[in-house]
């Protein structure tokens, strides 16, 4: 039974996980909010808001690309204003991407999407029922198998 309840669960982290899942949401998400930021400047701009000021190839785990393309779309959403370059402190050879004010309002826009595409698609749900999806998934996350 345990097993079932695991692949049933893998299978679905399996469709999450695709790249053409996050593709999409991402292109969902950005609609609308200028030709900088689209499904493929999503992550880095996304990650710079979580994890903070970072060089580009410090970004490039966390994004699931090279240095190389970490810095082209850090590029396109430099020129839109919504990040700039500063020296890092620790390495003057380094800079880091830093969010502007404008990438933070952007960013603010972006979880508000995110926030109201989720809850839209749990609207046929109990409200029961999404509560408690929002606590195991959040249970998930910090004591399952990617901590």
């Amino acid at each position: 039974m345990q097993n079932e309840v695991g692949g049933e669960i893998a299978d679905a982290l399996g469709v999450l996980l695709r790249r053409a899942t996050r593709a999409q949401l991402y292109k969902t998400l950005t609609a609308g909010m200028g030709e900088a930021l689209d499904e493929l400047t999503y992550p880095v701009l996304s990650a710079v808001a979580r994890i903070g000021p970072r060089s580009a190839a410090d970004l490039a785990s966390e994004v699931g690309l090279d240095r190389s393309g970490v810095t082209r779309r850090a590029s396109r959403l430099e020129q839109a204003g919504l990040l700039r370059r500063e020296p890092d402190p620790l390495d003057r050879r380094a800079t880091l991407l830093v969010l502007t004010e404008h990438g933070e309002r952007a960013v603010d826009e972006l979880r508000r999407r995110l926030a109201a595409h989720i809850t839209a698609s749990l609207t046929a749900w109990p409200p029961d029922e999404a509560q408690a999806f929002a606590r195991g998934l959040r249970r998930f996350i910090t004591e399952g198998p990617f901590t």
